[in-house]
């Protein structure tokens, strides 16, 4: 085994890297304490010695009062670089508690997208306060960002970026880089954009390119075409779903007439895919998006609404059940045996639902595929169906010793099960193409198909069958 390097033996040893895997627990002790001391230099001196996301992390596991006690003691510590790193919940609790100069002075160490998502926390009057303290350019450019829809692309854009006309060589452009004033650069950029001379992006150079090419290569000699362009008021889930899939480190932002006027980083639209999928799985079982610093109130808030919607098809269901009461009440089996296929049921459309939704997010479903993934969903519900009636009809048999209710829970499962796989599929499909969330609104759908056509099935069939 080779001896490391001097610089390998000055890295960081993995175990310090774990570290930010989690929350530092006792950080979040020490300011939790020095909160309830009002103790601000603890607060600034445990905050201040952490990497800004970890000091974000510690600050997103206290309450929401000990948030804004923590920034009202220590506004120091609650710079532009902690603040970029903040949830939207834990964001909003820091502003609370900080004055318009604070906050103007966090913006200016802030790239501009996080600059945008923080002044879009602000209520309207605070909003005024600290906007009217930051240079006029800088105003005018939040102002017009804010203008765009929240979750539109124009929202994630920075306004600093590197261009160049397409005439440029690359030791024009290193000259012009090293020229200009810090605050014209943005912090991080990984491609330059060439542009013509009415100022549209024609492609882009690779840093990795700048750095291998000779002073006197043109730039369009290492350009590379552009792969896609977005536009300010495009959805943040498209602009991500192009980044998806052409792998961008960055991608142009151009207006109306297709002029240059920002850039999207890919760090941002990772934020942008955790979101959706945490929307997503939230949706999905019911329940909005939750902070770790929510009020009970607020947390019964955003499930109440569900769960009422599932006692409304729960009751309906039951409406079912009431119909076949003679039936019931003439043999208990079926009383018995009525809530598997229908949780049967529930759970295959929710193993479809959620295959459907995710495939509805990333693009892969389209009219081209359409037909061939809902004949794969019926053939697969066909299948599951067929297996677990051959596993229950004679589990049945052996409980009951009848074997007419052994073929009919057996062919319950079987057409519940072919049910569940087609309200999976097409119920998620339906509802996007009306326009609504398939993620927010399918499952109440899926799981009322699944209850009231397995109750009906089963409990009809009997009336046939064994009645």
């Amino acid at each position: 085994m080779s001896e490391p390097t001097p610089a390998e033996a000055n890295m960081i040893p993995s175990e310090e890297f774990a570290r930010g895997v989690g929350v530092d627990t006792q950080a979040v002790d020490d300011v939790r304490a020095a909160v309830a001391q009002h103790n601000a230099e603890a607060v600034e001196k445990t905050l201040d010695a952490m990497d800004p996301a970890d000091a974000a992390d510690v600050v997103e596991h206290l309450s929401a009062e000990e948030t804004q006690a923590a920034a009202k003691l220590a506004p120091d510590a609650f710079g532009g670089d902690v603040l970029a790193e903040l949830s939207d919940d834990a964001l909003e609790d820091v502003v609370e508690s900080l004055n318009a100069g604070q906050i103007a002075d966090a913006i200016s160490d802030m790239e501009f997208d996080d600059a945008v998502q923080l002044v879009e926390e602000l209520d309207e009057g605070s909003r005024e306060a600290v906007l009217a303290q930051l240079p006029t350019q800088e105003r005018a450019s939040l102002e017009t960002s804010l203008n765009f829809e929240e979750d539109s692309a124009g929202r994630l854009m920075q306004r600093n970026f590197v261009s160049a006309p397409q005439f440029w060589t690359v030791g024009h452009l290193i000259d012009h880089v090293r020229a200009a004033l810090p605050n014209k650069l943005p912090d991080v950029f990984y491609e330059v954009y060439v542009v013509d001379p009415a100022f549209h992006p024609i492609g882009t150079v690779s840093l990795s390119s700048l750095l291998r090419g000779q002073r006197a290569t043109l730039l369009t000699e290492l350009m590379t075409g552009l792969r896609t362009i977005v536009t300010p008021d495009m959805d943040q889930e498209d602009a991500a779903y192009l980044f998806e899939k052409y792998d961008l480190p960055s991608a142009p932002v151009v207006d109306s007439q297709g002029r240059l006027t920002g850039m999207i980083m890919v760090d941002d639209i990772v934020e942008v895919l955790q979101e959706e999928h945490a929307e997503d799985m939230l949706a999905l079982a019911g329940v909005s998006d939750a902070g770790l610093a929510d009020t009970v109130i607020e947390t019964v808030s955003g499930r109440f609404p569900w769960l009422l919607a599932n006692l409304g098809t729960a009751i309906l269901a039951s409406f079912v059940i009431a119909a076949f009461s003679d039936v019931i009440a003439k043999m208990v089996a079926l009383a018995v045996l009525a809530p598997i296929v229908a949780s049967m049921g529930g759970n295959a459309g929710t193993q479809g639902l959620a295959v459907a939704v995710r495939a509805i997010a990333s693009r892969d479903i389209s009219s081209a595929n359409v037909r061939r993934i809902v004949q794969r969903e019926i053939m697969a519900g066909f299948v599951n169906g067929l297996i677990f009636a051959i596993i229950m009809g004679p589990i049945a048999y052996l409980w009951f010793k009848s074997v007419p209710i052994a073929l009919v829970i057996g062919a319950a499962m079987l057409i519940n099960l072919i049910i569940a796989a087609l309200a999976g599929i097409l119920v998620p499909l339906s509802l996007e193409k009306m326009g609504a969330d398939p993620a927010v609104s399918s499952s109440v759908f899926v799981t009322t198909a699944t209850d009231v056509i397995g109750f009906f099935v089963f409990l009809g069939l009997a009336s046939i069958v064994i009645l």
